[in-house]
C-alpha cells in the first residue's frame, strides 16, 4: 500500500518497465479498495462517501452561463492561506505533491522538489522555484466554476473554492497550458493511466459546492467513471467558506 497525493491509500502493483533502473510503485488505473481519510484532502485523496460514477449521475445538468464578469481577482488574492497555517496555499501544494522537497527559510517556502510521475503527463519533472515546470492546477478552473454556479457566490465561497486542496494539484506546467478552463467535455490528461482519478476529482469539487455541469460534461464524466466503476470519490479539503478577513476584488 503507498499514499497517493492528497493522503490516499490506494493498491500499488510493482512495475520495472520504467524509464529509471530497478523498479517502481505505480497507482493502477481505479481504486477499488476502501477509502482513508486525507491528512489535506487533496485532489485524488480517497475517503468513505460512495462511487465517483454515482455522484457524476446526481450533479445537475445545466447550460454554460456566459463567462461575463469573470475576473481573476473575484476568488481572491492568488494563494492566500485560508488554512491559517501561515504558508501560502501553492507552498501547501507543492509540499503535498513534491518528493525530495526543499526550503528556503523555514517550512514553508518550497525551493526545490521533484514531481514524480506528474499525474498528467506521467513523466517525472523538477521544480526549482524561479524557473518552475511546475503548475498548481485547479482542477475544476475558476473560469469554468464562474460559468456553472459561481458567479452568483458570495466571495467568502468563491476564495475557498481557489484555495482548496481537493481542487488543487501540482503538476506539468506545459501540458496543464493545453487545459485552459477546460471541462472533461473538451480536456483529459493525456496520462490514461490518470484519466479516473482526474474526473473522480472534478466530481467531487463541483458535488461539494454545488457547481452544475453541461451535458456533454456529464456524459464525459459518465464514459470515463464507467471504466472504473469502483472508483471512489475523493472528500476532504477545507470549507466552503473562507474566514471573514479574506476579500475578493
Amino acid at each position: 500500500m503507498r499514499r497517493l497525493r492528497g493522503g490516499a491509500t490506494v493498491a500499488v502493483v510493482l512495475m520495472c518497465a520504467v524509464s529509471v533502473a530497478g523498479c517502481k510503485e505505480q497507482v493502477t488505473g481505479s481504486d477499488s479498495g476502501s477509502g482513508a481519510d486525507s491528512g489535506s484532502g487533496g485532489a485524488g485523496a480517497t475517503a468513505g462517501g460512495g462511487a465517483a460514477l454515482a455522484a457524476a449521475e446526481s450533479l445537475a445538468v445545466k447550460g454554460r452561463a456566459p463567462k461575463t464578469g469573470y475576473d481573476r481577482e473575484k476568488f481572491g488574492s492568488a494563494w492566500a492561506d485560508t488554512d491559517s497555517n501561515s504558508c501560502d496555499t501553492r507552498d501547501d501544494i507543492l509540499k503535498r505533491d513534491l518528493e525530495e522537497v526543499k526550503f528556503t527559510g523555514g517550512v514553508c517556502k518550497v525551493s526545490y522538489g521533484v514531481l514524480e510521475s506528474d499525474p498528467y503527463s506521467g513523466k517525472d519533472v523538477t521544480y526549482r522555484r524561479g524557473s518552475s515546470k511546475v503548475d498548481i492546477d485547479h482542477v475544476v478552473a475558476l473560469s469554468d466554476a464562474w460559468q456553472k454556479g459561481a458567479k452568483y457566490w458570495d466571495a467568502g465561497k468563491r476564495i475557498a473554492l481557489a484555495n482548496d486542496p481537493l481542487n488543487l494539484l501540482a503538476v506539468d506546467a506545459s501540458t496543464n497550458r493545453s487545459k485552459g478552463d477546460g471541462d472533461t467535455a473538451t480536456w483529459l490528461p493525456p496520462n490514461k493511466a490518470y484519466r479516473c482519478t482526474y474526473v473522480a476529482a472534478q466530481v467531487a469539487v463541483k458535488k461539494k459546492y454545488e457547481l452544475w455541469v453541461t451535458a456533454a460534461e456529464k456524459s464525459a464524466m459518465e464514459k470515463v467513471l464507467e471504466t472504473c466503476p469502483a472508483q471512489k470519490l475523493p472528500t476532504g479539503g477545507n470549507p466552503t467558506k473562507a474566514p471573514e478577513r479574506f476579500h475578493a476584488g
